[in-house]
This record gives C-alpha cells, structure tokens and sequence, in this order.
C-alpha cells in the first residue's frame, strides 16, 4: 500500500489511529483542496479528485487492522485490498520491486505491507480476492483465487508426482529465493528485474526447497513467539518502556533504557538482513517514539504494548528476533545447491 500519508495511516496505538483518521475525514469532507492544514490533513492526488468528484468519505473502524509497516514492526493501519475484510488468510512473498536498483530481499508475512516493507515492495499472495459475480448459499461476495497457478502445478507433477500442491510449490519458490548462489549469481539481474524461478529437475531437491521454505516462513511468520535468544538480559528493576534503543559501537550491547541492557548478542545475528537491516536493527529503527513535525501526530511504540496488555512486548519482540535471524541463516547454509546451468 502506498498511502503518500503514512503518518495519518499508520500507528502503534489504534486509538490514536482512529482520532487521526476522524480528524482527516472531517477536514476533507468540509474542506476544498486549496485549504491546506498539514495537522488535520494531507491532500494527494487521490483525494483531490475524489473531492473534485464529490466523493464524501466516511470512517469505518472495520478498516483498521494490523498490518507490517517495516520488517519485524507492526502497526494498525487503515484500509486495504489485499485482504478486503482484514479478516482472511493469506500468505504473501514480499520481494524488492524491479528496478529499484537496490539489493534483493525476500520475506513472508501474513498481512498486508506498506509499499516500503521491502525496498519497493512487489508481493505475491498464496491467494487473490476478487469480487464474486453473485454472492453464494453462505452469503460470501468474495471469490478466492490461487496465486500459483495451474500450468506450474501440472509442470511439476509432471516432474515429481501428483502428491506435489499449490502451496508446496509456494514454498519452494520461498526456498528458492533465499538460495545464496541464485541470489549472488542474478544479483545484478535481480536489481533490474523480478525474479525468475524454474523448476529443478530434481525430485529430492524440490521437496528439500520446498520444506526450507515452509520452516523458513514459519519463523518469519512467526518471529514474534520464537524461543529467546541465549543472551545476557541485565536488569535493576521492571521498566519496560522505550524512548530510543541504542547499539554499542562492537554490536555487543543493547542499552534498551535506563534499567536493562542486553549483552552478548552474537555477531551473527547480524548476518540476516532484510531491507538492509538485520532483524534487530529493524527493532532499533522503528521502536523508539517519534513525533512528526508537519503534522504533530506521534507515533509511540509503547502504546502497541500498553493496547496488547503485554509491557515486555518489544524486549521479548528483541530476543526472538536474534532467534529469527540465527535459525533463518541455519536453514539458508543447508539449502541444497542447484546448477543453474540447467534452468529450463
């Protein structure tokens, strides 16, 4: 989703989400696009010619959810299409968009991203929505549709059986995509262009990319609830909140706040990036509070933990993603090698 005003769209707290989403829709719908208030509202191209249309907006708090702003950060958000209610399930394949001249990085999430979650993201969904032509017996006005498709399903039948399925085929391309040699070999490619995939001719390898993929999006999908990393947590009392993480110069120490440190973070939890960041730079990016200049809407990471009822949610969230990063390059060395002088 590209909002072009994500300071209004997105926040830690959903509370403060829906006021500044009131507050938007109340100054559109009583405003021209000549009045420009950049603390109650900010006018892009959309809803100039929404306005210039006669289009009212209206606020519906079924349209906030959560969604994954950056790597390993989530927020609410409001609005989407991807997931039309906010309520289905879907898998996505974020990949860095074509063009962006940038590094490729792929990862997987459950929600829907903002256009930055990846570089440019470009994403490819398990599943697609469309609107039904009619609704059915059980009242659904949505159609589901697979996003694998049913040449490539018979293609590699053909090659490993009938047991193979839509989604194996998802999560080998998953694999396939963490390969190191595909991605040092293409990276110049890969900077220009999506990704191609081809199907190797190997039984036992496809089944070996395909069940990397299903365990690397396991821990992907589920980064929050890994096991806590083996890393010295120095406390002097209960104080969970956060103003602004800060990494020691030899990447060993965390200084979460005045009352706890973390200490011993190995070196090679640095070695998986995503976006360019680790998984735990990512934390140190996006969970401190921030205050928007134009706008004064400020976005405080704490309100997240305070709304889930959980005060350890960041500390947990940073010794789980040290686990994400040591577990995903676990799986990355094992991956089988693959001749891509053979790509069909």
């Amino acid at each position: 989703m590209k909002t072009g005003r994500d300071v209004w769209c997105y926040n830690f707290s959903k509370t403060e989400l829906e006021k500044n989403i009131q507050t938007t829709i109340d100054f559109y719908n009583s405003n021209s696009p000549e009045n420009v208030d950049s603390t109650k509202f900010i006018w892009v191209e959309d809803s100039k010619q929404h306005k210039l249309r006669g289009i009212e907006y209206k606020f519906d708090a079924a349209k906030i959810f959560e969604s994954m702003y950056r790597p390993f950060c989530k927020e609410y958000f409001y609005y989407d299409k991807i997931f039309p209610t906010g309520n289905e399930e879907n898998f996505l394949i974020t990949v860095t968009g074509a063009n962006s001249g940038k590094n490729f990085y792929v990862m997987m999430t459950d929600k829907i991203t903002d256009l930055h979650f990846n570089g440019d993201t470009q994403c490819f969904p398990l599943y697609w929505y469309e609107a039904a032509t009619e609704q059915n017996l059980f009242g659904e006005s949505l159609t589901r549709r697979d996003g694998v498709t049913d040449f490539i399903l018979r293609q590699a039948r053909q090659l490993y059986g009938d047991a193979v399925t839509k989604e194996d085929i998802f999560y080998y391309v998953y694999g396939f995509l963490h390969l190191p040699a595909y991605r040092e070999k293409f990276s110049a490619e890969l900077k220009k262009s999506l990704p191609r995939i081809f199907l190797v001719p190997e039984t036992r390898k496809f089944w070996q990319l395909a069940k990397a993929g299903r365990d690397l999006a396991e821990i992907h999908l589920h980064y929050e609830t890994q096991p806590p990393a083996n890393v010295d947590v120095i406390k002097t009392e209960e104080n969970y909140r956060v103003e602004k993480l800060r990494l020691s110069s030899d990447k060993k120490t965390l200084t979460y706040n005045s009352a706890i440190s973390i200490k011993n973070i190995p070196a090679r939890a640095f070695e998986y990036v995503v976006n360019g960041r680790s998984p735990l730079e990512w934390i140190i990016d996006r969970y401190q509070i921030k205050t928007d200049k134009a706008s004064g809407i400020t976005n405080n990471p704490n309100d997240w933990c305070a709304e889930h009822n959980n005060p350890r949610y960041i500390l947990n969230l940073i010794l789980s993603c040290i686990t994400v990063s040591l577990k995903t390059l676990d799986i990355v060395e094992n991956l089988p090698s693959v001749d891509f002088e053979q790509e069909h």
